[in-house]
């Protein structure tokens, strides 16, 4: 008898053990691992487009952004903190984003627009997680979608090209054509012919914002067709812009030929060396997005409990989300001075840029 009340007893304490591990507190682990998150302890993570995390514009813009929120709050890189997922091509969008929502991250963002229908088709399946698209809208309550004014940026941009182009013609390049890409495009030749109607830009697509080989081929063509300012829209796809411009810098130093950046300051993709060591720049400006700033802004308001769901948030110069870039110091003050000027324009409504 004592003996089957010792085996009642055993049997007891195993099933109240199991049933406490799986009822356990916020310093459990939950079902993807992540071990010692608490229950008011806020995540956040994004998936990145092809052009990867480390792409010099874009994506790198965002996770600086990210990261900048998790250093401001305490959090550390990780399930528990904040993170990142790689896309390697479009198949990945959608899986990288269940991932993390199986990992219960609170606010998810997908970066860029080519990640929309991927954030639809998640978002509906996963009704309790927040996310964020930015560049593009998704109609769900559970996203937010992050827009921004780049034809004011690149209308700016423009206005450095005209007055500073000794040829008379520019490019840009752009990576996938589209109705966002578009918008820098033709922001870009408003401004151009706003101070120098004679000035001609070629217009390029690469076809991919993963390209660089393709880039620095456009770029080689616009060059050797006289173009001695390209700007470009076109994520890592960019960076063989700026290869080809430093490469044709090293065989001629005293040839005047520069890139404009996106996004983020480019100004260190710039950077080259004469054959006789002599360090020279080729970044004369950037259209500085600031992605990193609208991301480490929605990701303290959804912390706060202010997720704006539903909602489109749009960020321009007004903001101070959309610039240019000045450090180089490549910019003589009159065309510094005129830039400032388009910009109180802009601001007051006095131009209205297109974005078509």
């Amino acid at each position: 008898m004592l003996k089957k009340k010792n085996i009642f007893f055993v049997m007891f304490i195993l099933l109240l053990s199991t049933i406490l591990t799986a009822c356990g507190g916020g310093g459990g682990k939950n079902e993807e691992g992540n071990e010692g998150k608490k229950d008011d302890q806020f995540t956040v993570a994004m998936v990145t487009d092809v052009g990867g995390v480390d792409d010099k514009s874009f994506n790198q813009s965002a996770w600086e952004g990210l990261q900048a929120f998790g250093k401001a709050n305490g959090l550390e890189k990780g399930s528990n903190g904040y993170d990142y997922l790689q896309s390697k091509s479009d198949a990945d969008y959608a899986t990288n984003l269940n991932t993390l929502a199986r990992k219960d991250f609170d606010l998810i963002y997908g970066i860029g627009y080519l990640l929309q229908s991927a954030v639809d088709e998640v978002a509906q399946q996963q009704k309790d997680t927040h996310f964020a698209i930015v560049d593009s809208v998704v109609e769900q309550p559970n996203v937010a979608s992050i827009t921004f004014k780049e034809h004011e940026g690149s209308f700016l941009v423009g206005v450095v090209a005209g007055l500073t182009t000794k040829t008379n013609k520019v490019g840009f390049v752009g990576g996938v054509e589209g109705d966002l890409i578009k918008k820098f495009q033709v922001g870009f030749e408003q401004g151009v012919k706003a101070v120098n109607p004679k000035a001609k830009v070629d217009v390029q697509y690469a076809g991919a914002f993963d390209a660089a080989d393709k880039g620095k081929q456009i770029a080689s063509s616009m060059y050797g067709s006289g173009a001695d300012i390209i700007y470009h829209a076109a994520g890592a796809t960019g960076n063989g812009v700026f290869s080809e411009a430093i490469d044709l810098k090293v065989e001629d130093p005293n040839r005047d030929i520069w890139v404009i950046g996106v996004d983020r300051d480019q100004h260190e993709e710039g950077n080259g060396k004469t054959k006789d060591g002599k360090e020279f720049n080729v970044t004369l400006t950037s259209m500085v997005k600031r992605v990193d700033v609208a991301v480490q802004d929605l990701s303290e308001r959804a912390k706060k409990g202010d997720f704006p769901g539903g909602e489109v948030i749009e960020y321009g110069i007004e903001e101070d989300a959309i610039s240019i870039a000045t450090s180089d110091g490549h910019l003589s003050e009159e065309v510094k001075g005129k830039v400032q000027e388009y910009t109180d324009k802009i601001n007051k409504g006095e131009i209205k840029v297109s974005a078509k």
